[in-house]
């Protein structure tokens, strides 16, 4: 447990100012979050160092494929998150109290001796939402930053302004959902709102974060084609038509059982509506052996990177540069 940062007080507890929730938290209670406490009159973040899993992964997992592409990233999470997603993969862990699961200790120093001795070229955080871990992430950050290791969040991007810039200066990548591009659905199935999310996302962009946003698309809730465009222009106007964005299939999780698995003919249609709309990099994901997983050059179209499960294979590129035309891409290298 660690004091933590971003919180005021007010009369009736302490007003809590990482997330657009804001909480107001009394005395022995916690936010949201479930992880940032009220203690004696003091915010703490009771999960600093409490971990559930911390493993090597590849990046393109995150999914991150502009990224340090081919490379490894050392995972951490935790548990506990700001919203409360009906069709959440990996609820067990974001929706888990403290007293729910086994927590073992990692400080930061050791998290980041940890990912220099597996080979890693990264730090994410990601399996649960990381804004909530912001003190521990900083710390391990700066380290990380320290020893040429760049830093990645996996984030459903419910951060506000003040927090976000206190990141700035460590963290290299957020890989941001958008989960709809409808604020209906954020208040319904996920327990948040839509603005805050974009918000953060602009601002990220401006403090020179690599941007990459993955849209899971849910038929007949978040799937209609004038929304879905919505969503792309809205990218492309506001963090350019070289972003990243990974439309993946849904499968049937959690609360959410009632809608079947996304047909993939819906995901080809939101590719090619993508392309046709300007968009350079479009990617589906969770179709096994698709070829939609691979980067292509938006100029002369040469394959640049494969992609077949979590493998990425460098086929077409010179350093950042199309081997055929020429073109720099925007990509993170080493």
């Amino acid at each position: 447990m660690k004091e933590a940062r971003l919180w005021i007080r007010e009369d009736e507890g302490i007003r809590c100012g990482l997330c657009p929730h804001g909480c107001l938290i009394r005395e022995g209670k916690e936010g949201i979050c479930g992880v940032r406490g009220n203690r004696d009159g003091r915010l703490y973040a009771l999960t600093y160092g409490k971990v559930v899993s911390a493993a090597l992964d590849p990046i393109e997992k995150k999914p991150l494929f502009h990224f340090l592409p081919g490379t490894t990233t050392y995972s951490v999470g935790g548990i506990g998150c700001t919203f409360r997603c009906w069709h959440c993969q990996n609820w067990e862990i974001s929706q888990a109290t403290i007293e729910d699961l086994p927590l073992r200790q990692i400080e930061p120093e050791e998290g980041v001796s940890q990912a220099i001795q597996s080979g890693a070229a990264s730090i994410t955080w990601t399996y649960n939402e990381p804004t909530i871990w912001h003190e521990y992430a900083l710390d391990m950050g700066r380290i990380a930053t320290e020893h040429d290791l760049k830093t990645c969040y996996v984030t459903n991007g419910y951060i506000t302004e003040e927090a976000l810039n206190e990141l700035s200066p460590m963290l290299s990548a957020f890989r941001v959902d958008l989960k709809a591009f409808n604020d209906d659905f954020y208040k319904k199935v996920c327990g948040g709102r839509l603005q805050p999310v974009l918000d953060a996302t602009i601002r990220a962009h401006e403090l020179g974060m690599h941007i990459e946003t993955v849209t899971l698309v849910i038929p007949g809730v978040n799937d209609d084609p004038g929304e879905i465009d919505s969503l792309i222009r809205w990218v492309i106007e506001h963090l350019g038509p070289e972003t990243p964005m990974h439309f993946t299939r849904y499968h049937p999780d959690y609360r959410m059982t009632d809608p079947p698995a996304t047909p993939i003919a819906t995901l080809e249609r939101i590719y090619r509506r993508a392309r046709e709309l300007g968009l350079e990099y479009p990617y589906l994901g969770n179709i096994p052996g698709s070829s939609y997983e691979d980067t292509r050059c938006p100029s002369c179209g040469l394959d640049l990177i494969r992609r077949r499960g979590f493998s990425a294979q460098i086929t077409g590129l010179d350093g950042d540069q199309c081997r055929n035309c020429g073109k720099q891409m925007p990509f993170v290298l080493r």
